[in-house]
């Protein structure tokens, strides 16, 4: 998935932890297999190269998972789409652009992109992009339902405490080896070495979305590498937002379309899910949180 997993479990037998950790990689291993877009054999590639001509025969896995992903895209009214992988790169986050790209460019580049268009059939268990050009991909939420999938994976084999570290998608549950809860912090890019919180998680998800490491600046405005899928332009207000409750895979989704709403949109989509909370750091390292 391109990202780095770390795995750490509650065990008294070294040799055995270690078989558990490897039969969790094994896992994430497999739903890379399953998602990817990149990978020409999976079922995602598949699909991807027959937008517009015919729809794609799947399993149940990864039906459920894009009927999940378009759920997702009409909760936060477009601000989430899993088509954004057809998106044109026509913007640069490597500190290199000093102006925006035209607005022809901009429109252009999202031409392909809809989630409307992707059609599934829930008998024959498909999946169509019904228009040519259009492309889906997991990178927004992979992470996430990794980290869940190999957690509920090492809860079945008798696993009492761990964490799934999936780049910052982080799933948790049981405690420390001295009975405390897990302590994730929430980092603070505007202070050298700062923590905005630290969360105490057992049974719990969080996952953080920001611009504080990729990012353009143009004009004195700091635009995230997180794009807008309907206008195509990056998202701006937010430096950050971390989401955490029970699923990884569902704050993932949340943390990527708040960026894209922007704080009070943002706040108003959390409110609905008490279950979830929230942090924001604003462009200008205001922290808002419940």
């Amino acid at each position: 998935m391109g990202s780095k997993f770390q795995l750490t479990i509650v065990t008294t037998d070294i040799s055995q932890g270690n078989k558990l950790i490897d039969t969790a990689i094994a896992e994430i291993n497999r739903i890379e297999n399953l998602i990817s877009e990149w990978r020409p054999y999976t079922k995602v590639s598949e699909i991807n190269r027959n937008a517009g001509i015919q729809p794609v025969k799947v399993n149940n896995e990864l039906y459920d998972l894009t009927k999940r992903a378009i759920n997702y895209s009409w909760m936060s009214n477009g601000a989430f789409d899993i088509s954004t992988a057809a998106m044109d790169k026509v913007w640069v986050f490597d500190g290199s652009m000093i102006e925006k790209p035209t607005t022809e460019i901009i429109s252009k580049s999202i031409q392909y992109v809809g989630f409307e268009h992707i059609v599934l059939d829930s008998i024959n268990s498909t999946i169509y992009l019904s228009q040519e050009g259009m492309k889906i991909g997991f990178g927004s939420i992979g992470k996430g339902y990794a980290a869940d999938k190999a957690r509920e994976l090492l809860q079945s084999l008798g696993v009492k405490g761990g964490i799934v570290n999936a780049s910052g998608d982080i799933a948790t549950w049981g405690t420390q080896p001295n009975g405390k809860p897990w302590r994730i912090g929430i980092n603070n890019p505007f202070k050298r070495h700062g923590i905005a919180k630290v969360l105490k998680l057992k049974e719990n998800a969080v996952a953080t979305s920001g611009s504080y490491e990729k990012y353009a600046e143009i004009d004195g405005v700091r635009y995230a590498h997180i794009i807008n899928p309907k206008t195509g332009y990056p998202s701006t207000g937010l430096t950050s937002v971390t989401i955490y409750g029970p699923s990884a895979e569902f704050a993932n989704a949340l943390s990527t379309s708040i960026m894209v709403l922007g704080e009070k949109e943002g706040k108003k989509l959390v409110k609905k899910y008490p279950r979830y909370k929230f942090l924001f750091i604003t462009d200008k390292g205001k922290i808002i949180k419940r």
